[in-house]
Protein backbone atom coordinates (compact mmCIF):
# COMPACT_ATOMS: atom_id res chain seq x y z
CA UNK A 1 0.00 0.00 0.00
CA UNK A 2 1.32 3.45 -0.88
CA UNK A 3 2.14 5.99 1.79
CA UNK A 4 -0.78 8.11 0.60
CA UNK A 5 -3.33 5.32 1.25
CA UNK A 6 -1.93 3.94 4.50
CA UNK A 7 -4.25 4.81 7.35
CA UNK A 8 -2.79 6.52 10.40
CA UNK A 9 -1.81 4.33 13.37
CA UNK A 10 -4.85 3.13 15.32
CA UNK A 11 -7.28 3.71 12.44
CA UNK A 12 -8.67 0.40 11.07
CA UNK A 13 -8.17 -0.05 7.36
CA UNK A 14 -11.40 -0.15 5.40
CA UNK A 15 -12.00 -2.14 2.25
CA UNK A 16 -14.88 -1.61 -0.15
CA UNK A 17 -17.82 -3.84 0.76
CA UNK A 18 -16.45 -4.81 4.16
CA UNK A 19 -18.46 -3.43 7.06
CA UNK A 20 -16.28 -1.70 9.59
CA UNK A 21 -17.10 -1.36 13.29
CA UNK A 22 -19.06 1.85 12.70
CA UNK A 23 -21.28 0.37 10.00
CA UNK A 24 -21.99 -2.89 11.88
CA UNK A 25 -23.31 -1.06 14.95
CA UNK A 26 -27.08 -0.32 15.32
CA UNK A 27 -28.84 2.50 17.08
CA UNK A 28 -30.68 1.90 20.40
CA UNK A 29 -29.13 -1.48 21.11
CA UNK A 30 -30.18 -4.20 18.67
CA UNK A 31 -33.60 -2.90 17.72
CA UNK A 32 -32.71 0.32 15.91
CA UNK A 33 -32.61 0.93 12.22
CA UNK A 34 -29.38 -0.13 10.54
CA UNK A 35 -27.42 2.69 8.88
CA UNK A 36 -27.56 2.90 5.16
CA UNK A 37 -24.34 1.57 3.61
CA UNK A 38 -21.98 4.33 2.48
CA UNK A 39 -21.49 4.87 -1.21
CA UNK A 40 -17.98 4.51 -2.68
CA UNK A 41 -17.78 8.32 -2.82
CA UNK A 42 -18.65 8.64 0.87
CA UNK A 43 -16.07 5.99 1.78
CA UNK A 44 -13.46 7.85 -0.25
CA UNK A 45 -14.26 11.14 1.48
CA UNK A 46 -14.07 9.50 4.90
CA UNK A 47 -10.74 7.88 4.09
CA UNK A 48 -9.46 11.23 2.86
CA UNK A 49 -10.58 12.89 6.09
CA UNK A 50 -8.81 10.29 8.23
CA UNK A 51 -5.70 10.56 6.07
CA UNK A 52 -5.71 14.33 6.43
CA UNK A 53 -6.09 14.01 10.20
CA UNK A 54 -3.22 11.55 10.29
CA UNK A 55 -1.00 13.79 8.21
CA UNK A 56 -1.73 16.74 10.48
CA UNK A 57 -1.02 14.70 13.60
CA UNK A 58 2.15 13.15 12.26
CA UNK A 59 3.23 16.43 10.66
CA UNK A 60 2.77 18.25 13.96
CA UNK A 61 4.84 15.64 15.75
CA UNK A 62 7.48 15.92 13.02
CA UNK A 63 7.61 19.70 13.30
CA UNK A 64 7.98 19.37 17.04
CA UNK A 65 10.90 17.00 16.54
CA UNK A 66 12.52 19.30 13.97
CA UNK A 67 12.01 22.32 16.21
CA UNK A 68 13.64 20.53 19.14
CA UNK A 69 16.55 19.40 17.00
CA UNK A 70 17.16 22.80 15.42
CA UNK A 71 16.70 24.58 18.74
CA UNK A 72 19.36 22.33 20.25
CA UNK A 73 21.80 23.26 17.50
CA UNK A 74 22.13 26.90 18.51
CA UNK A 75 24.91 27.97 20.85
CA UNK A 76 24.18 31.17 22.75
CA UNK A 77 25.99 33.29 25.31
CA UNK A 78 24.48 35.49 28.00
CA UNK A 79 26.66 38.58 27.66
CA UNK A 80 24.43 41.08 29.45
CA UNK A 81 26.06 40.63 32.85
CA UNK A 82 29.51 40.91 31.22
CA UNK A 83 28.62 44.23 29.61
CA UNK A 84 27.30 45.86 32.77
CA UNK A 85 24.92 48.79 32.90
CA UNK A 86 27.18 51.52 31.45
CA UNK A 87 25.94 51.11 27.89
CA UNK A 88 24.50 53.46 25.25
CA UNK A 89 20.77 54.07 25.55
CA UNK A 90 18.40 51.97 23.50
CA UNK A 91 16.87 54.34 20.92
CA UNK A 92 13.72 52.20 20.58
CA UNK A 93 12.98 53.74 17.16
CA UNK A 94 12.29 50.51 15.30
CA UNK A 95 15.85 50.06 14.04
CA UNK A 96 18.24 47.32 15.18
CA UNK A 97 22.01 46.97 15.34
CA UNK A 98 23.62 43.55 15.02
CA UNK A 99 27.34 42.89 15.33
CA UNK A 100 28.41 40.09 12.97
CA UNK A 101 31.73 38.46 13.84
CA UNK A 102 33.80 36.04 11.81
CA UNK A 103 36.13 34.22 14.18
CA UNK A 104 39.54 33.01 13.02
CA UNK A 105 39.68 30.41 15.77
CA UNK A 106 41.75 27.34 14.88
CA UNK A 107 40.13 25.32 17.65
CA UNK A 108 38.94 21.95 16.44
CA UNK A 109 40.52 19.97 13.62
CA UNK A 110 38.20 21.33 10.92
CA UNK A 111 38.84 24.99 11.79
CA UNK A 112 42.59 24.42 11.92
CA UNK A 113 42.65 22.71 8.51
CA UNK A 114 40.57 25.49 6.95
CA UNK A 115 42.47 28.32 8.62
CA UNK A 116 45.93 27.04 7.98
CA UNK A 117 48.96 28.56 9.63
CA UNK A 118 50.16 27.88 13.14
CA UNK A 119 47.52 27.23 15.76
CA UNK A 120 47.24 30.43 17.74
CA UNK A 121 46.27 30.40 21.37
CA UNK A 122 42.79 31.84 21.49
CA UNK A 123 41.13 33.53 18.53
CA UNK A 124 40.57 36.89 16.93
CA UNK A 125 37.71 38.61 15.14
CA UNK A 126 38.80 38.05 11.56
CA UNK A 127 35.73 39.97 10.38
CA UNK A 128 33.58 42.51 12.22
CA UNK A 129 30.55 44.15 10.65
CA UNK A 130 27.99 46.30 12.44
CA UNK A 131 24.71 45.77 10.57
CA UNK A 132 22.18 48.56 11.11
CA UNK A 133 18.70 47.47 10.06
CA UNK A 134 16.72 50.62 9.40
CA UNK A 135 13.21 51.22 10.70
CA UNK A 136 10.70 49.32 8.58
CA UNK A 137 13.31 46.64 7.83
CA UNK A 138 13.47 47.35 4.11
CA UNK A 139 17.10 48.51 4.03
CA UNK A 140 20.32 48.08 5.98
CA UNK A 141 23.66 49.82 6.38
CA UNK A 142 26.70 47.61 6.96
CA UNK A 143 29.81 49.12 8.56
CA UNK A 144 32.96 47.01 8.37
CA UNK A 145 35.45 47.66 11.16
CA UNK A 146 39.05 46.98 10.10
CA UNK A 147 40.64 44.50 12.46
CA UNK A 148 43.93 46.43 12.39
CA UNK A 149 42.37 49.70 13.57
CA UNK A 150 44.06 51.17 16.64
CA UNK A 151 41.39 51.89 19.24
CA UNK A 152 40.98 52.54 22.95
CA UNK A 153 39.60 49.34 24.40
CA UNK A 154 37.43 49.67 27.53
CA UNK A 155 37.80 47.49 30.59
CA UNK A 156 36.55 43.98 29.81
CA UNK A 157 35.94 40.65 31.48
CA UNK A 158 38.21 38.01 29.95
CA UNK A 159 37.26 34.43 29.11
CA UNK A 160 38.13 33.22 32.60
CA UNK A 161 35.93 35.86 34.25
CA UNK A 162 38.80 38.14 35.30
CA UNK A 163 38.49 41.86 34.63
CA UNK A 164 41.11 43.33 32.33
CA UNK A 165 41.96 47.04 32.58
CA UNK A 166 41.27 49.39 29.70
CA UNK A 167 44.04 49.93 27.14
CA UNK A 168 44.82 52.68 24.65
CA UNK A 169 45.97 52.32 21.06
CA UNK A 170 45.51 48.58 20.72
CA UNK A 171 44.29 46.66 17.67
CA UNK A 172 40.54 46.39 17.47
CA UNK A 173 40.54 42.60 17.15
CA UNK A 174 42.49 42.24 20.40
CA UNK A 175 39.16 42.79 22.18
CA UNK A 176 37.94 39.45 20.86
CA UNK A 177 41.19 37.73 21.86
CA UNK A 178 40.72 38.93 25.43
CA UNK A 179 37.00 38.61 26.03
CA UNK A 180 35.33 37.15 22.96
CA UNK A 181 32.04 38.57 21.70
CA UNK A 182 31.20 40.41 24.92
CA UNK A 183 34.40 42.46 24.92
CA UNK A 184 34.05 43.15 21.19
CA UNK A 185 30.48 44.39 21.69
CA UNK A 186 31.64 46.61 24.55
CA UNK A 187 34.47 48.01 22.43
CA UNK A 188 32.13 48.78 19.51
CA UNK A 189 29.68 50.50 21.85
CA UNK A 190 32.47 52.58 23.38
CA UNK A 191 33.72 53.61 19.92
CA UNK A 192 30.36 54.41 18.44
CA UNK A 193 27.83 55.29 21.10
CA UNK A 194 25.54 52.80 19.30
CA UNK A 195 23.68 50.23 21.40
CA UNK A 196 24.35 46.75 19.98
CA UNK A 197 21.09 44.78 20.16
CA UNK A 198 22.45 41.38 19.10
CA UNK A 199 25.57 39.60 17.97
CA UNK A 200 26.04 36.67 15.62
CA UNK A 201 29.34 34.83 15.37
CA UNK A 202 30.45 32.35 12.70
CA UNK A 203 33.72 30.41 12.57
CA UNK A 204 35.58 28.97 9.55
CA UNK A 205 33.72 25.66 9.50
CA UNK A 206 30.30 27.24 9.95
CA UNK A 207 30.89 29.69 7.11
CA UNK A 208 31.98 26.92 4.75
CA UNK A 209 28.96 24.76 5.64
CA UNK A 210 26.46 27.55 5.01
CA UNK A 211 27.89 28.38 1.57
CA UNK A 212 27.86 24.69 0.61
CA UNK A 213 24.28 24.31 1.85
CA UNK A 214 23.29 27.10 -0.55
CA UNK A 215 24.86 25.21 -3.42
CA UNK A 216 27.76 27.64 -3.66
CA UNK A 217 27.80 31.35 -4.46
CA UNK A 218 28.45 32.76 -7.91
CA UNK A 219 30.87 35.68 -8.29
CA UNK A 220 32.79 37.30 -11.11
CA UNK A 221 36.47 38.15 -10.65
CA UNK A 222 37.88 40.83 -12.91
CA UNK A 223 41.47 39.79 -12.39
CA UNK A 224 43.38 36.70 -11.38
CA UNK A 225 43.59 36.09 -7.62
CA UNK A 226 46.41 34.00 -6.20
CA UNK A 227 47.03 34.01 -2.46
CA UNK A 228 48.88 31.06 -0.92
CA UNK A 229 48.06 32.36 2.57
CA UNK A 230 44.33 31.86 2.06
CA UNK A 231 44.89 28.98 -0.39
CA UNK A 232 42.84 30.68 -3.09
CA UNK A 233 43.58 30.66 -6.80
CA UNK A 234 40.99 31.99 -9.23
CA UNK A 235 41.38 33.09 -12.83
CA UNK A 236 39.48 36.15 -14.05
CA UNK A 237 35.91 35.19 -14.91
CA UNK A 238 32.71 33.86 -13.37
CA UNK A 239 32.94 31.15 -10.73
CA UNK A 240 30.55 29.27 -8.48
CA UNK A 241 32.53 29.18 -5.26
CA UNK A 242 32.36 26.23 -2.91
CA UNK A 243 32.37 26.88 0.82
CA UNK A 244 36.14 26.38 1.01
CA UNK A 245 36.77 28.73 -1.93
CA UNK A 246 34.40 31.35 -0.49
CA UNK A 247 36.25 31.20 2.81
CA UNK A 248 39.52 31.72 0.93
CA UNK A 249 38.04 34.73 -0.86
CA UNK A 250 36.82 36.55 2.26
CA UNK A 251 40.18 35.90 3.97
CA UNK A 252 42.38 36.96 1.02
CA UNK A 253 44.46 40.06 1.54
CA UNK A 254 47.87 39.48 -0.08
CA UNK A 255 46.54 38.61 -3.54
CA UNK A 256 44.48 41.75 -4.20
CA UNK A 257 44.63 45.53 -3.97
CA UNK A 258 47.30 46.94 -1.74
CA UNK A 259 47.61 43.74 0.28
CA UNK A 260 46.04 45.25 3.37
CA UNK A 261 43.11 44.25 5.53
CA UNK A 262 41.14 47.04 3.84
CA UNK A 263 41.33 45.24 0.51
CA UNK A 264 40.09 42.08 2.21
CA UNK A 265 37.13 44.03 3.62
CA UNK A 266 36.19 45.14 0.10
CA UNK A 267 36.19 41.50 -1.02
CA UNK A 268 34.02 40.59 1.96
CA UNK A 269 31.52 43.31 1.12
CA UNK A 270 31.36 42.22 -2.53
CA UNK A 271 30.87 38.61 -1.47
CA UNK A 272 28.12 39.56 0.98
CA UNK A 273 26.14 41.19 -1.83
CA UNK A 274 26.62 38.14 -4.05
CA UNK A 275 25.50 35.95 -1.14
CA UNK A 276 22.35 38.05 -0.68
CA UNK A 277 21.53 37.60 -4.37
CA UNK A 278 22.11 33.85 -4.10
CA UNK A 279 19.77 33.54 -1.12
CA UNK A 280 17.02 35.30 -3.06
CA UNK A 281 17.48 33.04 -6.10
CA UNK A 282 17.59 29.71 -4.26
CA UNK A 283 13.83 29.62 -3.63
CA UNK A 284 14.14 27.62 -0.41
CA UNK A 285 10.48 28.08 0.55
CA UNK A 286 9.42 25.95 -2.41
CA UNK A 287 11.98 23.25 -1.55
CA UNK A 288 11.26 21.90 1.97
CA UNK A 289 14.35 19.68 2.09
CA UNK A 290 16.65 22.51 1.06
CA UNK A 291 14.94 24.78 3.58
CA UNK A 292 15.53 22.24 6.35
CA UNK A 293 19.13 21.59 5.28
CA UNK A 294 19.83 25.32 5.32
CA UNK A 295 18.13 25.76 8.69
CA UNK A 296 20.03 22.81 10.15
CA UNK A 297 23.34 24.08 8.81
CA UNK A 298 22.74 27.69 9.86
CA UNK A 299 21.70 26.82 13.40
CA UNK A 300 24.76 24.58 13.81
CA UNK A 301 27.05 27.28 12.46
CA UNK A 302 26.32 30.30 14.63
CA UNK A 303 26.77 31.50 18.18
CA UNK A 304 24.42 34.27 19.27
CA UNK A 305 23.42 36.32 22.26
CA UNK A 306 20.79 34.70 24.47
CA UNK A 307 17.92 36.75 23.04
CA UNK A 308 18.54 35.23 19.60
CA UNK A 309 19.39 31.79 20.97
CA UNK A 310 16.27 29.92 19.86
CA UNK A 311 14.80 28.84 16.55
CA UNK A 312 11.75 31.03 17.14
CA UNK A 313 13.78 34.16 17.87
CA UNK A 314 16.29 33.56 15.08
CA UNK A 315 13.57 32.78 12.52
CA UNK A 316 11.56 35.82 13.57
CA UNK A 317 14.59 38.07 13.22
CA UNK A 318 15.61 36.56 9.85
CA UNK A 319 12.04 36.79 8.59
CA UNK A 320 12.05 40.50 9.29
CA UNK A 321 14.98 40.91 6.86
CA UNK A 322 13.32 39.20 3.89
CA UNK A 323 12.64 42.48 2.08
CA UNK A 324 16.27 43.63 2.19
CA UNK A 325 17.76 42.71 -1.17
CA UNK A 326 21.28 43.43 -2.44
CA UNK A 327 20.23 46.85 -3.77
CA UNK A 328 19.06 47.82 -0.28
CA UNK A 329 22.40 46.98 1.38
CA UNK A 330 24.73 49.95 1.79
CA UNK A 331 28.31 48.87 2.45
CA UNK A 332 30.72 51.19 4.27
CA UNK A 333 34.15 50.72 5.76
CA UNK A 334 34.75 52.68 8.95
CA UNK A 335 36.80 55.72 7.80
CA UNK A 336 40.48 55.18 8.54
CA UNK A 337 43.89 56.43 7.44
CA UNK A 338 47.11 54.46 7.12
CA UNK A 339 49.33 54.72 10.19
CA UNK A 340 52.59 56.36 9.02
CA UNK A 341 54.48 54.70 11.87
CA UNK A 342 53.14 51.17 11.34
CA UNK A 343 52.30 49.99 7.81
CA UNK A 344 50.09 47.16 9.09
CA UNK A 345 47.94 49.43 11.26
CA UNK A 346 45.26 52.02 10.48
CA UNK A 347 44.05 55.02 12.46
CA UNK A 348 40.47 56.21 12.83
CA UNK A 349 39.53 59.34 10.93
CA UNK A 350 37.68 60.69 13.95
CA UNK A 351 35.65 63.38 12.17
CA UNK A 352 34.38 61.09 9.40
CA UNK A 353 33.84 58.18 11.79
CA UNK A 354 31.63 60.50 13.85
CA UNK A 355 29.43 61.00 10.76
CA UNK A 356 28.99 57.22 10.44
CA UNK A 357 28.10 56.67 14.07
CA UNK A 358 25.75 59.65 14.14
CA UNK A 359 23.89 58.32 11.10
CA UNK A 360 23.36 54.95 12.79
CA UNK A 361 22.28 56.47 16.09
CA UNK A 362 19.66 58.57 14.30
CA UNK A 363 18.63 55.86 11.81
CA UNK A 364 19.83 57.90 8.84
CA UNK A 365 21.69 56.98 5.68
CA UNK A 366 25.47 57.16 6.00
CA UNK A 367 26.68 60.26 4.10
CA UNK A 368 28.87 59.71 1.06
CA UNK A 369 31.56 62.01 2.44
CA UNK A 370 32.15 59.65 5.37
CA UNK A 371 34.98 57.85 3.59
CA UNK A 372 38.55 57.53 4.78
CA UNK A 373 41.64 58.09 2.67
CA UNK A 374 42.71 54.45 3.07
CA UNK A 375 40.61 52.17 0.85
CA UNK A 376 42.50 48.98 0.01
CA UNK A 377 42.08 49.39 -3.78
CA UNK A 378 40.18 46.12 -4.22
CA UNK A 379 36.64 47.41 -4.62
CA UNK A 380 36.38 46.44 -8.31
CA UNK A 381 38.04 43.03 -8.08
CA UNK A 382 34.94 40.96 -7.28
CA UNK A 383 31.28 41.44 -8.13
CA UNK A 384 28.16 39.37 -8.65
CA UNK A 385 27.70 38.13 -12.25
CA UNK A 386 24.63 40.34 -12.78
CA UNK A 387 26.45 43.44 -11.54
CA UNK A 388 29.47 42.67 -13.70
CA UNK A 389 27.27 42.16 -16.78
CA UNK A 390 25.50 45.45 -16.15
CA UNK A 391 28.82 47.24 -15.74
CA UNK A 392 30.12 45.78 -19.02
CA UNK A 393 26.96 46.85 -20.83
CA UNK A 394 27.24 50.38 -19.48
CA UNK A 395 30.90 50.76 -20.45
Amino acid sequence: MSAESTPPPGIPEEHPGTPGPERARTRGGGGGRRRRPRTPRQRALRAAAWSAAGVVALGGAGLGYLYTRLDGNIASIDIDHMLGSARPANTDDGSQDVLVLGSDSRSGGSNKRLGGGAGEAGARADTAMLVHVHKGRTSASVVSIPRDTLVDRPSCVDRSGQRKPAEKDVMFNSAYSIGGAACTVKTVEAMSGVRVDHFVEVDFTGFRRMVDALGGVEVTTRERISDPESRLRLDAGTHRLSGTQALGLVRTRHGVGDGSDLGRIQLQQAFLKALAEQVKEVGVLSHPKRLYDLADTATRSVTTDEDLGSVTALASFAGGLKDIGPSKLTMTTLPVDYDPDAPNRVLLDEDKAALVWSALRHDKAIPAKAKGSATGHADEVVGSPSRSAASRAAS
